[in-house]
């Protein structure tokens, strides 16, 4: 939690915006209160079911209902500069995953990482290097997630991104 709120102040203090699901409970609810705090920018993005469910951020000056997961995730994306992913759960992962996909396929070519709080993302890292072993990840695909520990040098490496110029399908014969 603490990690959220100081790369929320981080944010705020750089004038980095911030766009999010919108809700009320979680890490990025903490970041978003911090971020409101010191008077940064946030938009939320939630679909109506997830309102109706008392779960909304309802303190947000720019909450945007959507009616689908669907219409959130491609709002959120729309109005994103670069895509970060704190410790999180299923929901995370698969909003993160399919960013990351977009991104591979040439979709955007926004900045994808994650904030490896005290090792978390460290299996999926492990899993994901894995892939590459196995020819089912180009190492320039995997090298697209950008993975720090603090907060500072995963900002710095977000300036300095360069998407790769190769297309995603690794050739058949080659493995």
């Amino acid at each position: 939690m603490e990690a959220a709120r100081s790369f929320g102040r981080l944010l705020a203090q750089r004038g980095i915006g911030v766009v999010y699901g919108g809700s009320s409970v979680g890490l990025m609810a903490a970041l978003a209160d911090t971020m409101m705090d010191e008077l940064g920018d946030v938009i939320g993005v939630i679909p109506r079911m997830l309102v109706e469910r008392e779960v909304a951020n309802t303190t947000l000056s720019d909450l945007r209902i959507v009616a689908t997961m669907h219409e959130r995730k491609a709002l959120m994306a729309e109005l994103s500069d670069g895509f970060v992913a704190l410790p999180g759960g299923v929901g995370t992962l698969e909003e993160f995953f399919e960013i990351w996909t977009w991104g591979q396929l040439g979709m955007h070519t926004k900045p994808c990482g994650l904030l490896n709080v005290r090792g978390y993302f460290d299996p999926l890292l492990e899993f994901l290097d894995h892939a590459v072993e196995e020819k089912f990840v180009r190492d320039v695909h995997r090298a697209m997630v950008i993975v720090e520990s603090d907060p500072e040098q995963l900002l710095s490496r977000f300036e300095a991104y360069e998407p790769p110029r190769v297309v995603k399908w690794i050739n058949a014969g080659t493995i």
